[in-house]
Order: structure tokens, then sequence, then C-alpha cells
């Protein structure tokens, strides 16, 4: 079953409500930024990219951006619907295809919180990132302070690893982050 009025793109259909789709520059990039500017200060705090993220073009700059990193095999990032409307993004941030890994992050609109949405599109990736990118481990890293995104990782099924000291500079400076990591074996049995 596909999503309404994703039909044309390139979509993985995660559950019935929920897919991940290749960004459309152009037809994406207006509710995307719309979501953006509306939770500018709760984005901004662990999203570095918000602050230089302006305006639709700046969005639609960015999207054209990933969308040539997934044709280089450098990086993934699809935009997470659900029935008629892009509600966030996630993304492989980086392959490393010395060790078969890759880093997620994502972001979600904030009247979309608190649903499950995110956890089953990490859940989503992760099943492209093994099935199809052919990789041993997917690594999640959240500010300490970042409790969503922590919560997110936990309910994917990702392990918890270890604390990364002053790891990611943002806005107010450095922060801890924890790292999670889910490994194919582990995907397999659950």
């Amino acid at each position: 079953m596909k999503a309404k009025g994703i039909k044309a793109m390139l979509t993985y259909q995660v559950t019935p409500e929920i897919a991940l789709a290749m960004p459309r520059p152009v037809k994406d990039a207006p509710a995307l930024f719309a979501l953006i500017d509306q939770d500018r200060e709760t984005l901004g705090r662990y999203l570095p990219w918000v602050a230089t993220t302006h305006t639709v073009a700046d969005e639609t700059a960015f999207l054209r951006v990933v969308n040539q990193h997934l044709g280089q095999g450098t990086s993934l990032n699809l935009v997470v619907w659900l029935p008629q409307q892009p509600v966030g993004m996630i993304s492989c941030n980086r392959f490393d295809s010395a060790n078969h890994s890759t880093d997620i992050g994502y972001w979600l609109g904030a009247s979309f919180r608190g649903q499950g949405i995110m956890t089953q599109a990490v859940r989503g990736m992760c099943d492209l990132a093994f099935r199809d990118y052919d990789l041993n481990k997917v690594i999640i890293r959240a500010a300490v302070d970042n409790l969503a995104s922590n919560a997110v990782a936990r309910r994917a099924g990702f392990q918890p690893e270890g604390r990364l000291r002053q790891n990611e500079r943002l806005a107010d400076g450095y922060h801890d982050d924890y790292q999670y990591g889910l490994l194919r074996e582990e995907w397999r049995l659950g």
C-alpha cells in the first residue's frame, strides 16, 4: 500500500501510514522548510544546520545536494511521509565502506512528535541499511540532554555503547553524546 500523494516518487513503505521517499527538491522544500521554521528554536538546539536554513531556497538547495550525494553513494537522505504530507527527514549521514557502517540522523516536525513515527522511520532506515546497502552496523549519536532522540534510539532496538565526551559542538557549546549501535545480527534476530 502506497501513501497517498507520493505515488510517483521512489519510496520505501515502512508501515501502511509511514513512508520514506527520495526528496523532490522543488516540491518538498516548501513543506519541509515550514516545519523547520515553525520549530526553529527546538530543532536549532541540536541541529546546527537550522541556523543556516533561512528560506525555502536554502532548503531546496540542500535537497539538491543530498540527492547528488545519493547519486555518488556517499549518503542517503529521505523524507519521512505520512499520507499527503512530509513530516521530517532521516538520513544515513555517511557510509563508512571500510567498516560497513553508517550513522543515522533524523528530525521530525513538532506536531508529529510523540506518536512513534520516528521510531518506525528509524526501523525502516535500518532495514534499508542492512538489506539494500549490506551494512554491518548502524550508529545513532545523540546529545545526552536530547531526551527525545535518545528515546527513539532505545525504542528502535539500539544498544548503548558509551558516552562520547564533548563530541558535538552546538550553538551553546560542546555537548557529550551517547552512542548507540545496532548490528546486522541483532537486526535479524529482531
